[in-house]
């Protein structure tokens, strides 16, 4: 039904409201990007297959190099100026430049051409045929006026322009965002709602109980036992069923992690089951291989195998050799990412000549200091239904996004050949063969399947997610 007003709990909350800042995944601020600017592209959450939006096409006839994205015609920010091809060049060439989640990615683009005012040609640095999976899951989906943005960050964040499906209306910093329609929104007569509140609830018991208790309408979770509970609870629930995981990246670029052994006796340590019984109540999916059951890549090679006796005789090596492991493991501030980190401090505690400090910091700090490389352990994640980009980007020593720093040449050379591969055999084949290196380098330790998900009282429907759990708001509606 059409209007009224949606309160949602989000797991983080904004350092500032440009879309360069902004985090296109569940456990960031995917949902405030999406309703102040829309989707260019999403995908279908079982298939991955690419969807379009404002976009009405993106394709490549060289198997990646270039590509030419068409937008809709009579597109508009909400004040009215056109979103043509125009604006997401200057997007796009700007991701580069600003520090934020997607400067990565924008740079994988080497140059942009606009053709006419609704077609942007981009050449690539090399080719990626599925390079359309970067734009839906990063924050190249969200175009902002450039205008606006032009204005500076103060100026924008007091009044941002996007062509999403709600506008700001107030920004009360550590409190509440809240948004009003979009009366230009390109796809009428969504949103179906007048209105949005966003407000954070790190705590995992307290976003259940304020959506069972009717003080919110939608929560956009992460914790498998809250998903579990709220199923028992009758209310509506989506989870998108995704391979990958979140994991412990160990950073090989300095002490103790440069060591392999060092890696591989903490991989040896660690009971994942153990693990998700202590941070889920058993709920969660354990992350033992890299990709899901329901993944066409699936196979059973595992990625870690416990194994307490070898990893004692490693850690006592590592001892001999003058390199005791000690190290800290730093992790955000949700319940979840907390109660994993007490429970591999537990489980390490049972072995000599090992400790870990824990260290909690806010998802800014963490995403700084993956930038900076400046940790020794730090939990990250990659998320996917199709492994390309992902993997990629997350494992190939070229990589920005390589948080681990393992540089790898028989990993390097099987996630290239993966990327241009056009074959799914092919594909299945090299990817089995990345799985069993990842299981011999330790870069990560996969712990368990990422959750993302969104929670809603029984009166609400619509509740629809693209790409690494990002909720769309416009498809929102409250049975009133």
């Amino acid at each position: 039904m059409p209007g009224g007003t949606a309160r949602v709990l989000t797991l983080s909350d904004a350092r500032s409201l440009d879309p360069a800042m902004l985090f296109n995944a569940y456990a960031s601020t995917a949902v405030l990007g999406n309703a102040l600017y829309g989707t260019l592209l999403t995908d279908d959450p079982a298939s991955g297959e690419v969807r379009y939006r404002m976009a009405e096409s993106f394709t490549t006839s060289d198997n990646g190099t270039t590509f030419e994205l068409k937008l809709r015609p009579g597109l508009v920010f909400s004040d009215g100026t056109p979103l043509d091809a125009a604006a997401v060049k200057y997007n796009w060439d700007r991701l580069k430049t600003v520090p934020g989640a997607s400067a990565a990615d924008a740079s994988l683009v080497g140059s942009t051409e606009v053709i006419d005012p609704r077609t942007l040609r981009i050449t690539l640095t090399a080719p990626i045929p599925k390079f359309a999976q970067i734009v839906v899951i990063s924050s190249m989906n969200w175009i902002a006026s450039p205008a606006a943005l032009a204005a500076g960050q103060q100026a924008f964040d007091a009044h941002p322009i996007g062509a999403g499906p709600f506008t700001l209306e107030r920004w009360t910093r550590q409190d509440a965002i809240e948004l009003v329609k979009n009366p230009r929104y390109w796809d009428a007569p969504k949103p179906y709602l007048d209105r949005l509140t966003l407000r954070v609830a790190l705590d995992g018991g307290q976003r259940l109980n304020t959506v069972v208790s009717g003080g919110a309408d939608v929560a956009i979770e992460s914790h498998w036992w809250n998903v579990s509970r709220a199923a028992e609870a009758g209310l509506r629930t989506n989870v998108m069923q995704l391979s990958g995981g979140v994991y412990v990246a160990l950073n090989q670029r300095r002490a103790p992690f440069n060591d392999v052994r060092a890696r591989q006796a903490l991989a040896y340590a660690s009971d994942l089951q153990a693990l998700n019984l202590a941070a889920y109540n058993g709920a969660g999916q354990v992350a033992d291989t890299l990709f899901s059951k329901q993944s066409t890549f699936y196979t059973d090679t595992p990625l870690t195998t416990p194994n307490r006796d070898t990893a004692q005789r490693l850690f006592d090596e590592l001892a001999a050799a003058g390199k005791p492991v000690s190290f800290t493991l730093t992790v955000s501030p949700t319940a979840d990412s907390k109660a994993l980190a007490e429970g591999i401090q537990a489980q390490l505690s049972a072995f000599r000549n090992v400790s870990v400090q824990i260290d909690v910091v806010d998802h800014a700090r963490s995403a700084a200091l993956r930038t900076s490389h400046d940790f020794d352990a730090i939990f990250s994640g990659v998320f996917f239904v199709d492994p390309e980009p992902r993997l990629w980007n997350a494992f190939n020593g070229q990589s920005d996004a390589n948080i681990s720093g393992v540089n790898d040449e028989a990993l390097n050379t099987d996630l290239q050949a993966a990327r241009t591969a056009t074959g799914e055999a092919e594909r299945k084949a090299l990817y089995a063969a990345v799985q069993q290196r990842l299981a011999e380098l330790v870069p990560v330790i996969f712990l368990v399947r990422a959750a993302p998900s969104a929670l809603a009282g029984k009166n609400v429907g619509g509740l629809v997610q693209y790409g690494n759990g990002s909720l769309l708001p416009e498809e929102l509606w409250i049975r009133r």
